[in-house]
């Protein structure tokens, strides 16, 4: 009696996606009131800085959840996005952090949001590592400020409104 064929041929599992240094995908809050900006202040060895509310997305989650889970995390707050301003990347070894970000990559939706509720702001459930608190930028004073990604700061007309382009950005800090 011979043994059954052996199949070769049948069709293997594909193994999951993994990547070496994964491109990261995140979601950041533009929220703007009485005309100044929210914004998470950070602190590094040169002192403190400012960035949009928002984080990492998790896997399966849409952005707008994103963006929403992102600020009550940090800051305890609830915002509901209601427009996508623009898409920009940061590539960590083109810019001022690249001694620490050299394999960092990441992707930011940034949206438009509502105040839904203010809560007790400030005191997220998961703030960030470098966090250090909040601060309501004025508009006006916001070119003077250590904000990232820089470029933010020239989306201010000479009224000092926001106008922020709908747009791919590119690398940008």
């Amino acid at each position: 009696m011979n043994p059954p064929p052996q199949n070769n041929n049948r069709p293997r599992r594909p193994k999951p996606f993994q990547a070496s240094n994964p491109i990261r995908v995140a979601a950041r809050a533009v929220v703007v009131r009485d005309n100044k900006l929210l914004a998470v202040i950070l602190r590094d060895q040169t002192g403190p800085f400012y960035v949009l509310p928002g984080g990492g997305q998790k896997h399966g989650e849409e952005l707008y959840n994103t963006v929403r889970r992102e600020c009550a995390e940090e800051l305890g707050i609830s915002v509901e996005p209601y427009k996508m301003l623009y898409v920009r990347e940061y590539i960590g070894k083109n810019h001022d952090f690249a001694a620490r970000h050299k394999h960092f990559h990441q992707v930011e939706v940034v949206f438009a949001c509502d105040l839904v509720e203010e809560g007790n702001i400030g005191h997220g459930s998961e703030q960030d590592t470098r966090q250090v608190g909040y601060k309501w930028i004025p508009l006006e004073e916001l070119r003077e400020t250590r904000f990232f990604p820089s470029l933010f700061k020239t989306f201010l007309n000479d009224q000092n409104e926001l106008e922020i382009p709908t747009d791919y950005l590119g690398d940008i800090n």
